[in-house]
């Protein structure tokens, strides 16, 4: 799962900043904005953003920038909801590769890859449309991370509906990172319109719309439980939208969250009808929380002591170098702690309870009360590790807040300007830091158990062939009896093509050409990848340049070019594979002079020089 969260900047020259840490922050709206201020940002530090061109703490005022197309300023403040954009952008990142956390999505982003990949194979210029996309996408890849594909969201969030798909505001009006792929515009609508994404969306809505309903409780719930800690009710009056995209052709591991001046999106992938609803809280506790504490960034001034003693905390460098920030990140950990699942059972008392009984119930209430109390504080303290130092104070704040009727929108003036700040920095100054951060993990895929073909592709990778062909025949043994329509329990569908694909590798690294061919022309057959149809034809093509067969060789070639995957490994491979035979060192096709006396053998015939069957280790496979 990655957790990622981006602030924008709201100004006019945003574009021009596109390489700067960005760390927005909504004005204090006790201060009074200058009309006749100027964008600018002649300070050192990124200038603080604000909200509704309200002035920040340094005195400088900026123009809020324009919200995203998908927020409806009319609609209601808390929305869940669909987007065809998101779509057409999310499946344009599917047919380009995008393979994230795919075994664990919900089977309507199988759905909608097969349904492109049959348009793709009816049609060479849907092909080609397809192909420049997936150019573009190599060509802007930097990180190698999630932070690739998020900057492709931030921008299908600025985009008219479909078949448009036009930015709804003015390039200097959007995020940065969208900024950096909207080249990609004029090729997406090209593929999109190629392959009918609108026809397959509008075949596909009815599953999103399911989606979102069975997502509608459990946000509900999360939204009412945690106004009701905060003892807050959700404004529908001050014109700030918190809005929950649903899109399940991305992996349900990212919950990538943005926020724009006051509005908070969220997009997430369901998976098994649930999405990572704990982040979604964070977020939202956020939402709920940096006004409150925006409105007092003045007053937070005296607390920048705190700061010298979280140089090394393995924090981001906004947490390090931003008191405001750290101080709402601090307050979300202690609100995210006291109201945290324990684990623990809430003791229950015995229906037929006497009062003699009393106090050994008091007694064995306590005791689980404690248990709990001590997973809380142990969450505080990693918290504290973390380097969020004003957690401790916080939760022992909250604690005093449960009991008191007053909102935390009444309360909050009392936590900032009671704090006794040099009792918290020495606090801070004794906390022993973790030497690695919690994003740094939730940024690395978090390693999962294989099994079926994943754990076979990894057998075969490690150069156990007979486990990977096994694992492979098993997978086809399940395929059979549901083709039968036998019972058979499996936890996964079995996926013929790439099982035969499996078989047909192993059988090349273990010296079985015949076997390897026939099992690469049934994957040919009936893999539902096309990137396993497309290698599978490549391999054909190799084993036949190297049985001295080069038109025959073509034609596979040619194939893999016609149902090509838009990859540039595939595509290469397919074309030099037509440009020049594949050969392996000591291999030749080259008529050889016949020194024996066998009149059978006609002169000047192709004959290997080599063993008539390839040698297997030098066909490539495909990473």
């Amino acid at each position: 799962m990655m957790l990622l969260r981006t602030k924008l900047r709201p100004t006019a020259l945003a574009a021009a900043f596109a390489l700067m840490a960005l760390t927005p922050i909504l004005p204090a709206q006790d201060d009074k904005p200058d009309s006749s201020s100027s964008s600018s940002s002649s300070s050192s530090a990124p200038p603080k953003s604000n909200q509704g061109g309200k002035q920040s703490s340094s005195s400088q005022a900026y123009v809020r920038e324009k919200a995203p197309s998908l927020v409806d300023p009319n609609g209601p403040a808390v929305a869940l909801v669909p987007s065809e954009t998101v779509f057409t952008m999310a499946a344009a990142l599917n047919a380009c590769g995008y393979d994230d956390g795919l075994t664990e999505s919900d089977s309507v982003r199988q759905h909608v890859r097969e349904e492109v990949n049959q348009a793709l194979a009816a049609n060479e210029d849907a092909r080609t449309k397809r192909d420049r996309v997936c150019h573009y996408i190599d060509q802007h890849r930097m990180t190698g991370t999630i932070k690739d594909v998020s900057q492709y969201l931030s921008l299908a969030l600025y985009l008219t509906p479909p078949p448009e798909l036009e930015t709804s505001v003015e390039l200097p009006e959007m995020p940065p990172d969208s900024t950096q792929v909207v080249e990609i515009l004029p090729l997406l609508r090209d593929f999109a319109a190629a392959v009918d994404l609108h026809g397959i969306w509008a075949t596909t809505r009815r599953s999103y719309d399911e989606d979102v309903s069975h997502l509608h409780d459990a946000l509900t719930q999360m939204i009412l439980s945690t106004n009701f800690y905060l003892k807050m009710p959700a404004s529908t009056y001050d014109g700030r939208r918190f809005l929950v995209v649903v899109e399940p052709q991305l992996s349900p591991r990212l919950v990538n969250a943005r926020i724009y001046g006051s509005d908070y999106v969220v997009i997430v992938s369901p998976a098994n009808g649930k999405i990572r609803i704990n982040d979604v809280r964070h977020i939202y506790l956020h939402y709920m929380i940096e006004p409150l504490l925006y409105q007092r960034s003045s007053a937070m001034d005296r607390f920048l002591p705190i700061l010298k003693y979280v140089r090394e905390a393995p924090l981001e460098y906004r947490y390090r170098s931003d008191i405001v920030d750290l101080t709402i990140e601090s307050l979300i950990k202690a609100v995210e702690a006291r109201t945290m699942d324990t684990g623990i059972a809430p003791y229950v008392a015995p229906t037929d309870e006497k009062r003699a009984d009393f106090a050994q119930i008091q007694t064995e209430r306590n005791a689980v009360n404690q248990k709990m109390e001590q997973v809380r504080l142990a969450r505080v303290h990693h918290e504290m590790a973390q380097g969020y130092v004003l957690t401790a104070y916080f939760y022992e704040q909250l604690i005093r807040f449960e009991k008191d009727p007053a909102s935390l929108k009444d309360t909050i003036g009392e936590l900032v300007y009671s704090m006794d700040v040099d009792h918290e920095t020495h606090r801070a100054r004794d906390v022993v830091f973790d030497q690695q951060a919690d994003e740094d993990v939730l940024r690395r895929s978090a390693p999962r158990k294989l099994a079926g073909l994943d754990l076979a592709e990894a057998r075969l990778a490690a150069g156990d062939y007979a486990s990977a062909s096994a694992m492979a025949k098993q997978s086809l043994a399940v395929a059979a009896k549901n083709e039968k329509g036998d019972s058979y329990p499996s936890s996964e569908s079995a996926d013929v093509g790439r099982a035969n694909f499996i078989l047909a590798r192993a059988a090349i690294l273990t010296g079985h050409p015949e076997e390897a061919i026939a099992g690469f022309q049934k994957a040919a057959a009936t893999a539902k990848e096309t990137r396993i149809m497309a290698w599978s034809h490549i391999y054909l093509g190799r084993i036949l340049d190297l049985d001295c067969k080069r038109d025959e060789a073509i034609g596979e070639y040619k194939e893999a070019l016609a149902v090509r995957d838009g990859q540039q490994d595939t595509r290469l491979a397919a074309e030099r594979g037509v440009k020049a035979a594949y050969a392996v060192k000591g291999h030749t096709c080259e008529a050889e002079p016949d020194d024996s006396d066998d009149s059978d053998t006609p002169t000047g015939s192709a004959k290997p020089a080599g063993s008539a069957s390839p040698r297997p280790t030098s066909i490539t496979a495909p990473k």
